[in-house]
C-alpha cells in the first residue's frame, strides 16, 4: 500500500487505465454502425467483448489491490450502521447497472445484437440507468473506503459515465431522429425526475421478470465472496 503522499504513483496509474477503457468501449460504441457493416453484428459483438472485458476486469482487479493507497480521507468503518448502508447501497446500484435490455441473448450475440429504443421498465426512472447505477456504487464504496485513491477512482468512473450519457443519446438521436428526440421528452437523466414531474408513469409489472432474480443471486453471491476475493487479489500482488 502507497501512502506517503496524497497522490501516488497508483492514482496516475488508475487514471490512465480508465482513460483507455474510456477511449476503447466508448470508441467501439461509436463505431458500431460503421463495424457492423464491415464484419457482421455478431462478430463486432464479440470483437467489443474481447477488447471491453478484460479491460474492465484489469480496473476491478487493480482497484481491489489497491483501494488502499493515498491518504485516509475518512473513517467510518466503524459507525453503526454504515456496513448495512453501503451494502444496501450496492445492491441498488447493480439493479441500475444491469443491462437495461434484459437480451441476454443478444449481449452474447447468440441472437443479432440490435440497438433498442427503449421506453420501459428502469428507462421509466432513468434513461441512462447504467450511469445511476455507476454513481450509486461509487459513492458506496467511496464512503466505505475514505481514500484519496477510492475518490479518485470514482470520479474518473462518474467523469466517463456522464460523457456516456451525452453519447449514448447522440447516438440514438443520430439512429432514431424524432423518434428518440420524443422518448427523450418524455424521459429524464436524472432518476425519478419525468415521473415527478409526470411525463412517466412507473409500471411495477415491468419490473417483474427472472432477470431481476438474477440480480439479487449475484449480489448475495457478491456478499458471500467479496471478503475472499478481496483477500486473494491483494495476496496476489
Amino acid at each position: 500500500m502507497e501512502s506517503d503522499s496524497l497522490l501516488t504513483s497508483s492514482h496516475w496509474i488508475m487514471l490512465a487505465m480508465l482513460l483507455g477503457f474510456a477511449i476503447a468501449h466508448s470508441g467501439l460504441a461509436a463505431l458500431r454502425s460503421w463495424g457492423e457493416t464491415k464484419i457482421g453484428a455478431r462478430l463486432y459483438r464479440v470483437l467489443f467483448a474481447l477488447v471491453s472485458l478484460p479491460l474492465a476486469a484489469a480496473l476491478i482487479i487493480y482497484f481491489i489491490s489497491h483501494r488502499y493507497d493515498g491518504v485516509v480521507l475518512w473513517q467510518v468503518q466503524g459507525i453503526a450502521g454504515i456496513k448495512e448502508t453501503v451494502w444496501l447501497l450496492s445492491a441498488i446500484s447493480f439493479i441500475f447497472l444491469y443491462p437495461a435490455t434484459f437480451n441476454l441473448l443478444e449481449i452474447a450475440a447468440i441472437q443479432k445484437p440490435q440497438v433498442h429504443l427503449y421506453e420501459t421498465g428502469i428507462i421509466r426512472i432513468s434513461r441512462h440507468p447504467q450511469m445511476v447505477g455507476q454513481v450509486i456504487w461509487c459513492i458506496a464504496h467511496t464512503l466505505w473506503i475514505g481514500t484519496s485513491f477510492t475518490l479518485v477512482t470514482s470520479l474518473g468512473l462518474i467523469a466517463h459515465h456522464l460523457f456516456a450519457v451525452w453519447h449514448g443519446d447522440h447516438r440514438l438521436e443520430q439512429r432514431y431522429g424524432e423518434a428518440f428526440r420524443a422518448v427523450k421528452e418524455r424521459t429524464s437523466v436524472i432518476p425519478f425526475l419525468a415521473v415527478l414531474d409526470g411525463r412517466q408513469t412507473l409500471k411495477w409489472e415491468e419490473f417483474v421478470r427472472p432477470a431481476y432474480l438474477g440480480v439479487l443471486g449475484f449480489v448475495v453471491l457478491l456478499w458471500w465472496g467479496h471478503p475472499w476475493l478481496s483477500q486473494s487479489l491483494v495476496i496476489s500482488r
